[in-house]
């Protein structure tokens, strides 16, 4: 795979990966934008889509790091939760290295509009009023299914996902948006392993400019944690609204 580094391009990745790591850690669709800037080299749909994974694995680590140290990350329910979304995962990865590119914009699109329209009519369903009680996951078998659908879309295409494991976590766990982030950036990681995998095992990774990229978004989940933590919920799920626009927007668009 031919593609050219210049002084530009690299600062354009790092730009990039600084702004998607920020965004991806407080609310999702920062591949929205690191995806088009792999793009901006000369690489395929595809190959940027298995590449930017490189730059989620480890902003995602860094993020739940940030959040265990500052006690918001519920260790008891990483196990539970992760067993259908990677399981999800591992068919999404091996979906989107096979079936054809022009899939992704209408599947990204159609998630992203049915999100904004949650957040509108049903604001609680994704910021729960202080004081609700969360659930585990045994207690809630459905959102499994939730919780695979996102893995399995996570998988497939990684733009967005962080919202769809807000709508399951928040919505169906009903933990509140600190906890649910720190549970979503575990899910991220370990399910963007499970995809990179996948991905690498195909020759569709590019590392070279995959971790200048990563530089960016681990920059931009370290300061976003920091962020989060001192904003109030309401000032997160607005956050998050915008974020859902701006991805329904670019993925009309694009």
């Amino acid at each position: 795979m031919e593609y050219e580094l210049t002084l530009l391009s690299v600062a354009a990745l790092v730009t990039a990966g600084f702004i998607g790591g920020f965004v991806n850690t407080i609310a999702g669709g920062g591949s929205m934008l690191t995806v088009p800037a792999l793009m901006f080299l000369g690489l395929p749909a595809d190959i940027a889509n298995a590449t930017n994974r490189i730059g989620v694995l480890l902003s995602s680590v860094t993020s739940a790091r940030g959040f265990h140290k500052n006690n918001y990350l519920d260790t008891s329910a990483i196990v539970p939760v992760l067993v259908p979304t990677v399981a999800g995962a591992f068919v999404g990865a091996l979906l989107a290295s096979y079936l054809p590119v022009w899939l992704l914009k209408p599947i990204l699109l159609s998630a992203m509009i049915g999100m904004a329209f949650v957040m509108l009519v049903f604001p609680n369903v994704v910021a729960p009023p202080e004081g609700t009680k969360s659930y585990a996951l045994k207690e809630r078998p459905l959102v499994a299914l939730g919780l695979f659908g996102a893995g399995l879309y996570g998988g497939f295409v990684q733009a967005g996902v962080g919202f769809m494991l807000i709508v399951a976590l928040a919505g169906g766990l009903r933990y509140d948006l600190w906890r649910t982030n720190a549970l979503k950036t575990v899910c991220t990681g370990v399910f963007c392993f499970v995809a990179l995998v996948v991905f690498i095992g195909r020759g569709q990774v590019l590392w070279i400019p995959g971790l200048i990229l990563a530089v960016g978004m681990v920059a931009g989940a370290m300061l976003s944690v920091k962020f989060a933590l001192n904003v109030s919920q309401n000032t997160l799920k607005w956050l998050l609204f915008i974020m859902v626009t701006l991805v329904c927007g670019g993925a009309f668009f694009s």
